[in-house]
């Protein structure tokens, strides 16, 4: 048996049974972690001893009958943004490169709490910014579909953890798509919860105000176990909401008779792959098949999406990456004056952060503020206005989550708008604030097609509903990436 193939809540029932210990099921995690981390380089640091001493207190306390949660002795991978105390923290820059936090993100805390194991921290993006992974500081991760193409971003270690079983669930950051964009690309699911349902205290940030950690796993059920966890209000962080935290299990019934699905026509235009315009909708055809009610519409305001998104984004990073100076956080140059010091220091930024920080700091000055951060959010609330007005007539909205499937490493380093269109299916959730979930529905080059599924702010549990119903009606996530001999 496999451990390292079988999801969260099937290791759970094998744990309390006492056919497996948590030691048993940790080791063959780790044991597969180094079987393809060579080639798929998805993490950046790797916690073996931690997780081992981890699992032995679950079994400890099996063993005196307690009662476990349905994610104690589970491995998991944190994205390398997300603190945790005593372990470096990179966020894939050099510029933190020897930071170690002195305190635990509340993610990880509630992660903890209810007995999950950790791993490593995974590779991304040099402070989430890029959609890729290919902007780290350290290394490239690949895809485990086809080690030739990329694996999303800016979560991509975590997405190509999942997908090659080094690790049963993972948390990613999402500011504009980046836990659902390596979520398609992967084959795995990947939830943007609605803004301020779970907490950002101890994630270091990109952009304040579309920010959003949230999980990535196998299956609906187990990303739905991990929701229960992190979700909630949290003091330390004034942005985390106090709207009550239902369980999130509870809506995991195959039912979506009477649901009315509302599929934007902007979404499958030009620039959309043929193919996966296609998987969606024959996607769509099944949950209409099941009952769910589907009707087109418009979404007047999608196309600006993007231009907001990289006016709003680069705004807030120029504005949050300002600390790292040399002086009060990160690396600092051993220059004599104090302005050689402060910009040598800032040069160990990738060309792409650079590059966000001059432009939100360009859209932020005087005399162009009004004419483009200002603008940009007066689109930013028409987009959220039309969304609220969408959710007045339909349960969900469903969309492709990319336009393409993964593309090849390198297709787009130098053609940045195009690497930027890959976002373009999943930036409106974040603008909004809305709730939105990737999944499987099917291949195209040997490659994974990803389904996105919006809902209501808050409405997590009906949009796991009409997922789960998808799920259970196909075989899209017990598909595996190629192996050979259990190596990549």
């Amino acid at each position: 048996m496999e451990l390292w193939k079988l999801p969260a809540h099937s290791l759970h029932k094998l744990l309390v049974g006492g056919e497996v210990t948590a030691q048993e099921i940790t080791s063959a995690f780790l044991q597969r972690l180094r079987e393809v981390e060579p080639q798929l380089q998805a993490f950046i640091t790797v916690t073996e001893e931690l997780a081992l001493e981890q699992a032995q207190e679950i079994d400890r306390r099996r063993e005196k009958g307690e009662e476990l949660p349905p994610l104690a002795g589970i491995p998991f991978a944190l994205k390398d943004n997300i603190s945790v105390r005593g372990i470096p923290t990179t966020c894939g820059s050099k510029m933190l490169e020897n930071y170690i936090p002195v305190y635990d993100a509340t993610i990880y805390k509630r992660l903890r709490e209810a007995g999950s194991v950790l791993v490593g921290k995974t590779n991304m993006d040099e402070f989430a910014m890029g959609s890729s992974t290919e902007f780290s500081a350290f290394h490239v991760t690949r895809n485990p579909w086809n080690l030739e193409r990329v694996p999303g971003g800016s979560s991509g270690g975590s997405a190509a953890a999942i997908a090659a079983g080094a690790a049963n669930f993972a948390l990613g950051t999402d500011t504009g798509g980046s836990i659902r964009q390596p979520a398609a690309f992967c084959g795995i699911v990947g939830i943007k919860p609605t803004y301020g349902r779970v907490s950002r205290y101890g994630v270091i940030p990109f952009a304040s105000s579309l920010d959003q950690a949230g999980p990535m796993a196998r299956t609906v059920t187990d990303a739905a176990l991990v929701l229960n966890v992190i979700s909630g209000h949290d003091q330390r962080d004034s942005t985390a909401l106090k709207e009550p935290v239902p369980d999130y299990t509870s809506y995991l019934v195959p039912d979506v008779a009477g649901l009315k699905i509302g599929v934007p026509k902007e979404y499958f235009g030009e620039g959309i792959a043929p193919e996966v315009g296609a998987a969606i909708w024959e996607g769509i055809r099944l949950l209409e098949k099941l009952g769910a009610r589907v009707e087109e519409f418009s979404l007047q305001t999608a196309s600006h999406c993007l231009s907001a998104y990289y006016i709003i984004a680069p705004a807030e990073a120029s504005s949050n990456l300002a600390c790292y100076d040399g002086i009060r956080y990160g690396y600092r140059a051993d220059v004599d004056d104090l302005l050689g010091m402060y910009t040598k220091s800032r040069r160990v930024l990738g060309s792409e952060v650079r590059r966000r920080i001059m432009l939100g700091t360009y859209a932020l000055s005087a005399g162009y503020y009004d004419a483009y951060y200002h603008k940009a959010q007066q689109a930013r609330t028409l987009i959220r206005q039309e969304f609220k007005e969408a959710f007045e007539k339909y349960d969900v909205l469903i969309t492709p989550t990319t336009p393409n499937v993964a593309f090849a490493l390198g297709a787009m380093v130098d053609d940045l708008l195009a690497m930027y269109l890959s976002d373009v299916c999943t930036l409106a959730a974040n603008l909004a604030g809305l709730p939105a979930i990737s999944l499987p529905c099917g291949f195209s080059q040997g490659m994974p097609i990803g389904m996105q599924i919006l809902g209501k702010p808050f409405a997590e549990g009906k949009i796991l509903q009409v997922a789960y119903t998808f799920e259970q009606e196909t075989e899209y996530h017990k598909e595996f990436p190629p192996v050979s001999k259990g190596v990549m």
